[in-house]
């Protein structure tokens, strides 16, 4: 029997979708984006992923399971997202190599997006796992928990450099800017396919609850200090300071976002 929830949690993956092709906006303006802007944006999206992670899925498990459930769950979501980026290692995002990249590269990078979106699709899933259940929000007819609230809004604006991430190499290799907009959605497709499977299997083994927590926040939390945060580094490498300030003042802004909207969620 299909859950009556299911169509909700997939539209929020449908929007969390979307909205990474909020990222590739700023081109529809202007040509280019400073170094200086685009490592305060992921700043901004790890701070985000970060303080989701630790405060809202580990505190969750936590509640739900014992520590040995969630660790092993953040252990198995580690392992998930190093196994994603050993099948596409050799095919690192560098926009500067743009250039001299060719169409197979390029789909490449786009690539590297799309396999890492997919753990944030589970993130968002098991977010919603006592959907109907437990909240203080009702839409659809179903009271809506506050996690999902919480983890729908974090995954949406780190999403928004996500986005950034796609249009910057797809600009400089020339393409259009709707085109762009549409491979920034494609590459967060997956999130609604994992949020659909992850809500999916919670609700029908929530025994594995503090597991599911705990693997969403390993994913999340190794795809910040593996992947966004370097990147953010690789961007700001010709600043002064090699781009630590706008990367800190980035994450410290994106905390300062999740409190209150925690506080609001509770």
């Amino acid at each position: 029997m299909i859950p009556d929830g299911l169509g909700l949690v997939v539209a929020a993956g449908v929007f969390t979708a979307i909205v990474c092709g909020f990222g590739t906006l700023p081109f529809f303006f202007v040509d280019e984006i400073s170094d200086r802007v685009t490592v305060a944006l992921w700043g901004l999206a790890g701070g985000i992923m970060l303080f989701a992670s630790l405060f809202g899925f580990v505190v969750e498990g936590l509640e739900e399971g014992t520590l040995t459930q969630v660790g092993l769950g953040l252990l198995v979501g580690i392992a998930l997202v190093i196994a994603a980026d050993r099948i596409i290692a050799d095919y690192e995002f560098s926009p500067r190599e743009m250039p001299d990249a060719d169409f197979r590269k390029l789909v490449l990078i786009v690539g590297v997006l799309t396999v890492h979106s997919f753990p944030e699709g589970v993130a968002l899933g098991v977010a919603f796992a006592d959907l109907g259940v437990d909240g203080d929000l009702v839409l659809a007819g179903l009271t809506v928990p506050a996690l999902a609230i919480f983890i729908t809004v974090a995954i949406s604006i780190q999403n928004v450099p996500e986005g950034l991430a796609v249009a910057i190499p797809l600009h400089t290799y020339g393409v259009s800017n709707w085109k762009i907009f549409g491979w920034a959605v494609f590459s967060s497709i997956p999130q609604p396919i994992g949020a659909g499977i992850a809500y999916l299997f919670v609700t029908f083994a929530r025994e594995f609850l503090p597991f599911g927590f705990g693997f969403a926040a390993g994913a999340m939390i190794y795809l910040v200090v593996h992947d966004m945060f370097p990147e953010a580094l690789d961007h700001g490498s010709e600043l002064p300071g090699g781009g630590r300030r706008e990367l800190a003042f980035g994450v410290a802004l994106g905390v300062a976002i999740m409190i209150p909207v925690m506080a609001v969620t509770e």
